[in-house]
């Protein structure tokens, strides 16, 4: 059975930071490029972050770059998120993929990152 397991969110102010988790299992964990993505109320699901099997390389959608960043340890089956300056638009529901042929093949069950004074 595939699951990938979030966790990290919470309530934090502008301009702080937060850590996101992703636990997977069932699935060769190694050989998939990971990806975090987020859904705000009203909004399209939008891939923040992506980074490839071996971690050599990582993509950042516009809105994150210079103050998010991926990594992942393929030792424990984990790929992280560290998420800095957070700003009030980058309140939503954060979402770890495995992707197959470039597209998310298994989600997570998503966590919850609100950003406010």
């Amino acid at each position: 059975q595939v699951t990938l397991v979030e966790s990290g969110g919470g309530l934090v102010q502008p301009g702080g930071s937060l850590r996101l988790s992703c636990v997977a299992s069932g699935f060769t964990f190694s050989s998939h490029v990971m990806s975090w993505h987020r859904q705000a109320p009203g909004k399209e699901r939008e891939l923040v972050a992506s980074i490839v099997s071996g971690g050599g390389s990582t993509n950042y959608g516009d809105s994150v770059k210079g103050r998010f960043t991926i990594s992942r340890d393929n030792a424990k089956n984990m790929v992280y998120l560290q998420m800095n300056s957070l700003k009030p638009e980058d309140t939503a529901v954060y979402y770890c993929a495995a992707l197959r042929y470039g597209s998310p093949h298994y989600w997570g069950q998503g966590t919850q990152v609100t950003v406010s004074s």
